[in-house]
């Protein structure tokens, strides 16, 4: 499973609108295309992202060159407040999902995630990597996440 957070967004101080609907920047949509190259070789089986713009507009390049629909899922949304720890329903969501899913969520989540895993047993290799456009692949043994590595974000011209 390829676990995305989001690609460059603008800042948040910096949009008039619903945060929900902060679009990508340029360099982010760069990240995009960048992801959807490399995330193309692995055939994705599914694509499932949080709704929020950002993240929708990281998979899309990806959606588009691999011929899949993203799927909307609320349980990978940005968390409400900081204190919020990942609840049962996101794991389920997890382990639901097909071996070379590709799932796009935010910095919030993301970590709480890992670390909930490798708090359950999972093997993290290498450094972790927790920049915008960053991707960590987890490795499942039956039902089991067993390890993950992180691939740092897409380096850009």
């Amino acid at each position: 499973m390829y676990v995305v957070r989001h690609a460059k967004a603008g800042s948040r101080s910096d949009f008039d609108g619903d945060d929900t609907d902060r679009p990508l920047t340029n360099s982010g949509r760069k990240q995009a295309v960048a992801l959807a190259e490399r995330l193309a070789a692995v055939s994705p089986s599914l694509i499932v992202s949080s709704p929020y713009r950002r993240c929708v507009e990281t998979v899309e390049p990806l959606a588009v060159a691999v011929e899949l629909a993203v799927q909307l899922d609320n349980r990978l949304a940005e968390f409400a407040n900081e204190h919020v720890r990942p609840d049962a329903s996101l794991f389920d969501l997890l382990h639901s999902l097909p071996d070379r899913a590709v799932v796009c969520s935010h910095g919030d989540v993301i970590p709480a995630v890992i670390e909930s895993l490798a708090g359950a047993g999972m093997r993290i290799t290498g450094d972790a990597e927790w920049g915008k456009a960053s991707v960590w692949v987890l490795q499942r043994k039956e039902s089991r996440f067993v390890s993950a590595t992180a691939w740092p974000p897409p380096v850009l011209d």
